[in-house]
């Protein structure tokens, strides 16, 4: 633990950030799949991968690292994005400026990266670099993992090889390409609440399966694998709008095939009918995008001819999200590595139950934090964190009468300071057996200390509840 005087230093910084969060987060978007590159041909990743900064921490390093310069240019981000390991090379890497954006959001993205044949692994993951523009370095981040394909598969797929089927619940992108030209590469988009055709950013979409036989309002979902003439929803992941119930179909020679229903794989070409409309198709027109009414085909009448522009490519994509905050302390070495909970797991009861906080990127020098309090914390591996569960006093000084949870932030903090927020939170719940709900304070007699007091072990021993918050 942090020695006394240290410690409280840190716990006021802790209190003013829980007050007024100045977090700053790098969001990076990047497809599942790279198609590999041959000989001299570049098959630059589709979507290209993009970087977004957002928080108000953002704002407020720039504009410390402003007062102390005393120049205009030295808080600008900037960054490279390459490829990690024995794929990295000067022709790989991608030099990255940040154009802010009318939600004040920071962003990029690298059109230019590649794979080459040479490089024979069958997975990778992007390594993004970012500096302010004084030399001073933010850290170092990586995307997710990126499976390596040769080019799209015209088998049919099964399901027994699950690897590059799509499932119900996961993250697209749908591009369009006019005449397979890459200077025409539209994606589809979301602007002011309404979808659009990009060529500059795309958006991810988590598409559903749903109940074809049930109504737009109601659309229950449903598990499973992405078939060809299967009724989808598309949502967009960052600003919920919606697209009516779709017909998903495959594409072949600019055909909509009205009678396949194999799984979808990565990089298919596909359409997507209306529900209950009369052929008609989602279709972009330049940025905007449309309704096509298909053509019948008089002597095939599975089959119903589309436009270039209703053709779409589909790709599953992935998010990784790294948040820190650096405003409350002396940061001079890079925020990297930033930790991810993936998930929490209880052991234990009363004076020792322990805390296992499961994920990626953990070291030696983090401590978790149980909102503003310190855990005893013990580091077993990059992936597991171990910590002692603070008594629920520490944060209620009036826990005797306790009648409502107590819900606190998971925070984990480096040595010096540095705060990373998570998703997850930590809830003490009282047992309400033991405590009458229509009880009140006046009520209790004043001799009654020591049935509170076992009250109290009680509820520390059997009653804590974790959840994450959506």
């Amino acid at each position: 633990r942090s020695n006394p005087y240290q410690g409280s230093l840190l716990r006021d910084s802790v209190r003013r950030y829980l007050q007024l969060p100045a977090d700053q987060t790098v969001l990076i978007l990047h497809a599942k799949v790279a198609q590999k590159s041959y000989g001299n041909e570049k098959r630059f990743f589709c979507p290209p991968p993009c970087v977004y900064l957002s928080g108000p921490g953002w704002k407020l390093k720039q504009e410390q690292i402003k007062a102390r310069d005393l120049g205009e240019a030295g808080f600008r981000v900037c960054g490279y994005m390459g490829l990690d390991s024995m794929g990295s090379s000067l022709m790989e890497t991608q030099k990255l400026s940040f154009e802010e954006q009318p939600d004040a959001k920071g962003f990029s993205c690298a059109k230019a990266l590649y794979i080459s044949d040479t490089d024979k692994r069958k997975h990778f993951r992007l390594v993004l670099k970012l500096f302010f523009s004084n030399g001073q370095e933010i850290g170092t981040f990586h995307s997710k993992l990126i499976k390596v394909i040769s080019k799209p598969s015209q088998k049919k797929q099964s399901l027994k090889n699950t690897d590059l089927c799509i499932s119900s619940g996961s993250k697209v992108s749908l591009f369009n390409r006019l005449r397979s030209q890459t200077v025409s590469t539209r994606y589809l988009s979301v602007e002011g609440g309404a979808f659009i055709a990009s060529a500059r950013q795309w958006a991810a979409f988590t598409l559903h399966l749903a109940d074809e036989r049930c109504s737009r309002s109601e659309f229950p979902l449903r598990e499973g694998y992405i078939r060809y003439g299967s009724v989808v929803q598309l949502v967009c992941t960052a600003t919920g709008v919606t697209l009516p119930p779709l017909i998903i179909r495959k594409v072949m020679k600019q055909y909509a095939m009205l009678d396949v229903d194999e799984p979808i794989s990565q990089l298919h070409k596909c359409a997507f009918q209306f529900q209950g409309s009369d052929r008609m198709y989602l279709c972009l027109s330049t940025e905007k995008v449309i309704q096509f009414q298909a053509s019948p085909c008089p002597k095939e009448a599975n089959r119903e001819l589309l436009n270039d522009g209703s053709c779409w490519t589909i790709i599953s994509t992935e998010t990784v999200e790294y948040t820190f905050s650096e405003s409350l302390a002396c940061v001079r070495e890079p925020v990297s590595p930033v930790p991810l909970i993936a998930a929490l797991q209880l052991t234990g009861g009363g004076d020792v139950a322990m805390l296992e906080v499961q994920g990626e990127y953990f070291h030696a020098h983090l401590k978790v934090w149980f909102g503003d309090v310190e855990a005893e914390t013990m580091y077993r591996s990059p992936k597991s964190l171990v910590c002692v569960v603070p008594d629920v006093s520490a944060f209620s000084s009036d826990w005797r009468w306790l009648r409502y949870p107590i819900t606190v932030p998971l925070l984990l903090i480096r040595d010096d300071g540095l705060i990373y927020s998570s998703s997850f939170t930590f809830t003490y719940t009282p047992e309400q057996s033991c405590i009458p709900g229509q009880q009140v304070i006046s009520d209790v007699p004043q001799d009654s200390d020591k049935l509170l007091d076992s009250i109290h072990q009680e509820f520390t021993r059997t009653n804590f509840h974790l959840f994450m918050q959506t």
